[in-house]
């Protein structure tokens, strides 16, 4: 009796979750996040894979219903959404907007040595509650070994809310996974480890873009810098196409991210 109720204390939390998803907005709804459109398949062998593109108050993504990960995330980061003072809940839950046979779940990752990385970075989602709570949706995770999703690509989130608010506009963020489609490793039910993540932000009033593409195996620095590339890079990797508002074989200089500024900008709108 003693273990059915412990088992019963563990499994309830999950259950409350799960019962509370909403489901996903019409795709319209998401213009504000794809303001230069939506980034499509170029890659004729991908496209027999079926996607599923999925809208959220924060967020657009498509979800590779085969590798169970995203293709790409999409979103605007405002000034005042960097701002944003929900606390973390780490409340992560299988998306059931998906085909059950298609979504990853927390126990695919259980004792794999990945985290659940975020695509859309849940600090990036903390100005609503919902909004913070569906950024901990499976949907919007890829297996990240934890020296790469707790250093460099922390490290880029980190610099990309710090840009927003010195520069006090928004900026246009695509960011997602890569991987070789057949031969890339999996974990759990058949989660697809990306070989590399990649991020481009807009800056949507100077229409400048700024690509990073980020291995994602042991002994990748901390300093995203090293790892600034183009956007037609990527797409070429990818097999994708972004719609941005410059030219894509460009590597735009962006200055030094001021984290203290940002840090305590921060700390004084959430005591408020």
């Amino acid at each position: 009796m003693k273990f059915l109720i412990a088992l019963l204390l563990i499994i309830a939390p999950a259950l409350s979750i799960a019962a509370e998803q909403t489901a996903p907005l019409p795709v319209q709804s998401c213009k504000a996040h794809i303001p230069f459109g939506m980034p499509s398949t170029k890659d004729k062998d991908k496209e027999k894979d079926k996607n599923t593109v999925i809208c959220r108050k924060g967020y657009i993504l498509d979800h590779n219903n085969t590798a169970k990960i995203p293709s790409w995330v999409s979103w605007t980061l405002t000034p005042e959404h960097a701002l944003g003072c929900e606390p973390r809940v780490n409340a992560f839950a299988g998306d059931q907007s998906l085909p059950e046979k298609s979504r990853a779940v927390p126990s695919d990752y259980a004792k794999s040595g990945y985290d659940q990385g975020h695509i859309a970075n849940n600090a990036d989602m903390s100005w609503d509650v919902l909004v913070a709570k569906e950024s901990f949706l499976m949907s919007n995770m890829s297996p990240q070994l934890s020296s790469v999703n707790r250093g460099v690509w922390k490290n880029l989130e980190s610099a990309e809310r710090a840009w927003v608010i010195e520069r006090r506009h928004s900026f246009t963020i695509y960011a997602g996974n890569i991987w070789k489609k057949g031969s890339s490793r999996t974990i759990g039910n058949g989660v697809v480890v990306p070989e590399s993540l990649f991020k481009i932000l807009i800056d949507n009033t100077s229409k400048q873009s700024y690509a990073y593409l980020i291995p994602n195996k042991e002994g990748t620095d901390k300093d995203f810098v090293k790892y600034q590339v183009t956007v037609s890079e990527i797409e070429k990797i990818g097999g994708l196409t972004f719609p941005v508002p410059d030219k894509k074989d460009v590597k735009n200089k962006i200055e030094e991210p001021n984290l203290k500024k940002f840090s305590d900008e921060k700390k004084a709108n959430c005591k408020e």
